[in-house]
């Protein structure tokens, strides 16, 4: 999304969107005595001993090759948007290896107290090249108990809440990645993550993360529009839209957190306002995501999704 498209957005209800200022709506509704049910960045439950804010905030448009948007952005922008982020109630970070951001992420939370913030990151084990235009530069891939350490000095922290295997697309991962699962769970029992799983890029890799006890979190990709890569899901918009609803909720049924991304189709409704605010409802509403994440690249963009799930919860 670009600064341009938000130009001339109204906001939603008394708020008025405000690009580089916190805007009415925002810092009402992000203040600890408005009720949780209406509240856009409440602390929810992901796990039994996990809590995140309702919101987070993605590091990963287009993210290969450890650069994403928020790289790109600069270290003072992408530092500063982090940090607006928090100020106004977001408290989950979504990162991963592949986006190279654990470093920004530490700066802007520098002097923040741990344990008011979620940190989620993730393992790239593809080859590089994979998916286009490339996954990480160097052919060796290391394994969780090995990379856990960098993560843990580029974080600036004692552990991290969630780590993933990222972009699983099949219902194969149990078998072609049970030597990381399982160090995985080390990691786990020695207290360097609190949480494991996967993020879901198919319909079929979710579905056997619901049947799979190992997996506690799960990223799965919705929206109102279909708009997605889930490449084992075929047919017109409500077919998608059907199968991305059904796998969260099987997802969440079965227990596992459930983090909603492409909440926005990945860039794809930059340009129409009403969409955003139709699909940030409808996955407000679906009962099956716990959180969404988000990457921003504006303060107004920030803004306009708080006050989005803002209006969202008033209309349920």
């Amino acid at each position: 999304m670009k600064r341009r498209d938000f130009l001339g957005i109204s906001a939603v209800g008394a708020g008025t969107i405000v690009a580089g200022g916190v805007p009415g709506l925002v810092a009402q509704e992000a203040k600890k005595d408005v009720p949780d049910a209406q509240n856009p960045v409440a602390l929810v439950q992901l796990t039994k001993d996990i809590k995140c804010s309702r919101i987070g905030f993605g590091t990963g448009m287009n993210g290969y090759g450890r650069i994403s948007d928020t790289t790109r952005a600069g270290w003072a922008k992408a530092t500063e948007l982090v940090q607006f982020a928090y100020d106004n109630g977001i408290r989950l970070f979504d990162c991963a290896d592949l986006y190279g951001t654990h470093q920004v992420i530490a700066e802007a939370l520098k002097g923040k107290p741990r344990d008011s913030y979620t940190l989620v990151t993730k393992i790239w084990h593809h080859p590089d090249g994979f998916p286009e235009p490339g996954g990480l530069p160097e052919k060796e891939r290391l394994t969780p108990e090995e990379l856990v350490p960098r993560f843990l000095r580029e974080l600036k922290t004692d552990y991290i809440d969630v780590l993933q295997i990222h972009y699983m697309l099949n219902d194969q991962w149990t078998t072609q990645f049970a030597e990381s699962m399982e160090s995985m769970e080390k990691l786990k029992k020695e207290g360097k993550i609190r949480a494991h799983g996967i993020s879901s890029h198919s319909k079929a890799a979710t579905e056997l993360a619901a049947k799979t006890p190992w997996c506690d979190v799960v990223h799965v990709q919705i929206n109102s529009e279909g708009m997605f890569w889930m490449d084992d899901v075929k047919g017109d918009t409500a077919k998608r839209v059907e199968a991305s609803v059904h796998a969260a909720k099987t997802a969440h049924s079965a227990g596992k957190g459930v983090i909603g991304i492409k909440v926005l189709g990945g860039g794809q409704m930059v340009k129409d306002p009403e969409m955003r605010k139709r699909s940030t409802a409808f996955v407000t509403h679906c009962g099956c995501v716990d959180t969404m994440v988000v990457a921003f690249d504006e303060k107004a963009h920030i803004t306009e999704f708080i006050n989005n799930v803002a209006a969202a919860l008033k209309n349920k």
